[in-house]
């Protein structure tokens, strides 16, 4: 299966689309899927801290993954870096 991630904040700097698609087997976790995007912006955004992909959050449209999640098969996901105000 192929999942497309929407990429926000500094990940966005990873691809000027936005977006990334990433191949996992089919009953992937979403832990599974963080270990792939950390591995190919390794290569191709060195410059994304893989740290920030640990602190990241997964998303549909509608709810939060967790890690143990199995990845849903939907359009596409969101992972959302983490953020601080005041």
């Amino acid at each position: 299966m192929t999942i497309r991630i929407t990429l926000f904040g500094a990940l966005r700097e990873a691809d000027s689309s936005g977006e990334l698609e990433l191949p996992l087997p089919a009953g992937g976790t979403v832990a599974d899927l963080r270990r792939h995007l950390t591995d190919y912006l390794g290569k191709h955004a060195p410059d994304i801290s893989p740290g920030l992909v640990r602190r990241s959050a997964f998303a549909t449209d509608k709810t939060v993954l967790r890690d143990s999640d199995a990845v849903p098969e939907v359009d596409s996901l969101a992972i959302l870096p983490p953020v601080s105000g005041g």
